[in-house]
């Protein structure tokens, strides 16, 4: 398993901070050996914890210039038909994915093409499965102009734990399905909004994998 790049830091100022907790404890506090084992059988779980969460697993990737692939691992939270004021200003099918503390949050390019537009928006940390979340929330909003021809938004939302949103795609950029297009730290969601005649391949409440899972085809 590889540890994602955005983890390494965390990770190496987390297991040098609990180390000297643990050794500081033991020095000045030899009297409480219960405690102090607790202490360390506790630090040990939590920096387990954050290891799974920047972890980063090998996909078998494959490309279809007419399928659209999940974004993010995670559980498939909304299908539904939507007026999408900030790029579209028309109806459009949104598909949203959930993801959840313990899931991967590598979040991937759902298709290949050029990118027509990007904005960051900050925001508030409302819990990601709220209504609200998907307009009021920090979030990035990258439009691709697919090699299928529709164009595909997909927005990185915050939720009430994420407090820091990556991204590694800029307006021009040519990108490429199931390449990584960001992360984001400590649990969220990703929307999609595809033409409404997008054929969906997913149900809700299914559970998908960035890269992997087939979210709808496209109309050429």
């Amino acid at each position: 398993m590889k540890v994602h790049k955005e983890g390494r830091r965390i990770l190496f100022v987390t297991i040098l901070v609990l180390l000297a907790l643990n050794l500081a404890l033991y020095q000045f506090n030899r009297g409480a050996v219960l405690f102090n084992r607790i202490f360390a059988g506790v630090s040990v779980v939590a920096f387990l914890a954050l290891l799974q969460f920047f972890r980063s697993p090998f996909r078998h990737l494959f490309t279809h210039e007419d399928l659209l692939l999940a974004p993010a691992d995670g559980k498939v939270v909304v299908i539904e038909d939507v007026y999408e004021p900030e790029y579209f200003d028309d109806m459009r099918k949104q598909i949203s994915v959930f993801m959840s503390p313990i899931n991967v949050h590598v979040t991937r390019n759902p298709i290949s093409g050029m990118v027509k537009y990007f904005k960051y928006h900050p925001g508030n940390y409302l819990v990601a499965w709220h209504p609200k979340s998907s307009t009021q929330n920090e979030r990035t909003t990258v439009v691709v102009e697919s090699d299928a021809g529709p164009l595909v938004l997909f927005r990185q939302i915050a939720g009430a734990m994420a407090r820091r949103i990556v991204w590694y795609v800029n307006e021009g950029d040519e990108v490429n399905q199931g390449e990584e297009f960001g992360f984001i730290k400590f649990g969220s969601r990703v929307d999609l909004f595809v033409p409404i005649d997008a054929d969906v391949k997913v149900e809700l409440g299914q559970k998908v994998k960035g890269g992997e899972t087939v979210i709808c085809q496209l109309k050429i």
